[in-house]
C-alpha cells in the first residue's frame, strides 16, 4: 500500500472487490537493549494510583500505530526528548479515556524501535535506517506503561520488509540485503517469504529477542502474513514450493501450514522464554464466507482463510494463542459485513476455546466524511460495545488507533467512555504457565476441529 495504515488499505481493498463485497484494512504495516531507567511522572504515578479493580476484567485496548509515523513519533527526526514526551502523551491518553493496554508496533518493517540484536533501528524515529535514536523507545514504554496501569503488547508484522520495492534502499547490513534469496517483491513492497524455514526462523529470533529484553504483557500479530492480493501481480514462490511443498494438496495448504507453523512455533517459544507473556493475534474480521464454506459467516467480503492463506478459525478452536482480536471495521447493518452477525459467528468460534475473543473497533472511520453515514453517527461505536456485552465470549475491545483517540472527530470515543467505561478495568490476564496445546486437540468443550 502506498500510504501504509490501516485506513488507507481499507480504502484500496474496498476498491479492488466492489463486485464480491468489502475487504477490511490491515494492521497499520498492515516495528527494539534492557529498559531504560525512568522515573514515573507524577501524572503516571497518580494515574495508576486510580486504576483499582473497580470493574470485571475487560480488554479495553489501543493501538499505537508507528509505520509511516501514523500515530508516533509525529514526524522522523525529532529529539530523543521531544520522542519520549509525545510517547508519555500517548500513554496518558489510554489512562484518561480509561483504556488499560496499549498495543505499541515495534517492528513495523522489518526494523526495530529498541536496540536489536538482529534487525536495524526503524527510519520512523530518526528518518534514516539503523541510525539510533539515542534512547530505547520499546523499554520506556513498558516501564511507562507500568508505572500507569497500562499493559504494553508489543506489536509485530512478521514478513513485510518495505513499503517500497527497492532491496538497495535497505541499509547495507540488513538481513534482507545479506540475504536477498529471503526476499519476494510484491505489489510494489518487499516481503519475506514465508515458506523457507530459515525465514520463519529468523523473523521468530528476531521478534523474540525483544521478550528476552523486556517484561512484555503480550506479544501481538497485525493481518500480514502472505501479502493482501494485488490483481494481476503472482507471489513469486514457486522455487520455494518445490523445495519444502512435498506433502501438501495444493499450494494453498502449503501456505497455510507455513502460516500455522508460525505460530505454533511463535506460541511454544514466547511461554518458553517468559511465561507470562501472552500471545495475540488480530486477523482480518472474515474467516470465510459462507458462500465458500458452510462454517464461514453470513459475509462477502475478502476471505483471510483463502487470501492471506490465515486459518485464524483453526488457531481459535485449538487454543494456540491467548487471544484473538478480529478486525470487524465495519457499521451495524452493512450488508456486506455486518459487525452484528460477525460478532456472534466469533463468539461462536471462541465457545469452549482457551482463546479469549477481544473485537477490534474502526474508530478511525468514525466522523470520517468518506465513510457510510453510519460512521457519522458519534453512537456507532458504542452501539457496538452494547451489541457485544450480549455474547460473554466477547472479552473486550481495541480501538484503531491512537491519533483516532486523540482527535475524536465527532466524539464517538467519548461516548464510548461515557456509556461503557465510567470506571477503570483491568486487562484480562492468562494464568502464568498456560500451556499451549498440541496440535490437533482442540477445544476443550466443543469435540473435533473441523
Amino acid at each position: 500500500m502506498g500510504n501504509p495504515t490501516r485506513r488507507a488499505f481499507t480504502l484500496a481493498a474496498l476498491a479492488a472487490v466492489t463486485t464480491t463485497g468489502p475487504a477490511g484494512p490491515a494492521a497499520a504495516a498492515p516495528a527494539r537493549s534492557g529498559p531504560e531507567a525512568a522515573t514515573p511522572t507524577a501524572t503516571g504515578t497518580a494515574a495508576a494510583a486510580g486504576r483499582h479493580r473497580a470493574e470485571p476484567a475487560e480488554m479495553r485496548g489501543m493501538w499505537l500505530a508507528t509505520v509511516a509515523n501514523r500515530d508516533w513519533p509525529s514526524r522522523p527526526g525529532l529529539s530523543a526528548a521531544q520522542q519520549r514526551d509525545e510517547l508519555l502523551a500517548r500513554l496518558d491518553l489510554a489512562v484518561r479515556n480509561r483504556l488499560n493496554t496499549v498495543v505499541f508496533q515495534v517492528r513495523p518493517t522489518a526494523d526495530a524501535l529498541w536496540p536489536s540484536s538482529s534487525e536495524p533501528w526503524s527510519q520512523v524515529l530518526t528518518g534514516t535506517q539503523g541510525q539510533s535514536p539515542g534512547w530505547d523507545p520499546l523499554g520506556t514504554a513498558v516501564t511507562e506503561a507500568h508505572a500507569r496501569g497500562l499493559e504494553l503488547h508489543a506489536w509485530f508484522n512478521p514478513y513485510r520488509v518495505a513499503t517500497h520495492s527497492d532491496l538497495g534502499r535497505l541499509v547495507p547490513t540488513h538481513p534482507a540485503r545479506l540475504h536477498p534469496e529471503w526476499v519476494v517483491p510484491y505489489g510494489g513492497k518487499l516481503y519475506y517469504n514465508p515458506g523457507l524455514p530459515e525465514v520463519r526462523a529468523f523473523v521468530q529470533d528476531a521478534m523474540l529477542d525483544a521478550v528476552r529484553r523486556y517484561p512484555l504483557d503480550a506479544v501481538h500479530f497485525d493481518d500480514y502474513f502472505y501479502p493482501y492480493p494485488v490483481a494481476g501481480q503472482t507471489f513469486d514462490d514457486d522455487a520455494a514450493y518445490e523445495a519444502h511443498g512435498g506433502g501438501h494438496p495444493s499450494r494453498a495448504d502449503w501456505r497455510r501450514a507455513n502460516i500455522d507453523q508460525l505460530v505454533l512455533e511463535t506460541a511454544g517459544r514466547i511461554k518458553a522464554i517468559r511465561p507470562t507473556t501472552q500471545f495475540g493475534i488480530s486477523p482480518f474480521g472474515v474467516w470465510r464466507n459462507a458462500s465458500t464454506d458452510p462454517l464461514g459467516s453470513d459475509t462477502r467480503a475478502l476471505q483471510s482463510y483463502d487470501d492471506v492463506y490465515a486459518d485464524t478459525r483453526r488457531w481459535v478452536r485449538e487454543g494456540w494463542i491467548d487471544y484473538l482480536v478480529p478486525q470487524l471495521y465495519w457499521n451495524i447493518g452493512l450488508a456486506a459485513a455486518d459487525y452484528a452477525k460477525l460478532v456472534p459467528w466469533w463468539a461462536d468460534v471462541a465457545r469452549g476455546s482457551r482463546t479469549r475473543l477481544y473485537l477490534g473497533e474502526a474508530l478511525y472511520k468514525a466522523g470520517d466524511p468518506a465513510q457510510p453515514a453510519a460512521w457519522q453517527d458519534p453512537a456507532e461505536l458504542s452501539d457496538h460495545l452494547t451489541l457485544a456485552a450480549r455474547y460473554p465470549q466477547v472479552r473486550g475491545h481495541v480501538f484503531f488507533a491512537a491519533g483516532d483517540v486523540a482527535a475524536d472527530r465527532v466524539g464517538a470515543m467519548a461516548r464510548v467512555v461515557a456509556d461503557h467505561y465510567a470506571r477503570p478495568a483491568p486487562a484480562p490476564r492468562r494464568p502464568m504457565g498456560a500451556a499451549v496445546p498440541a496440535p490437533g486437540a482442540g477445544p476443550r468443550s466443543r469435540g473435533p476441529v473441523t
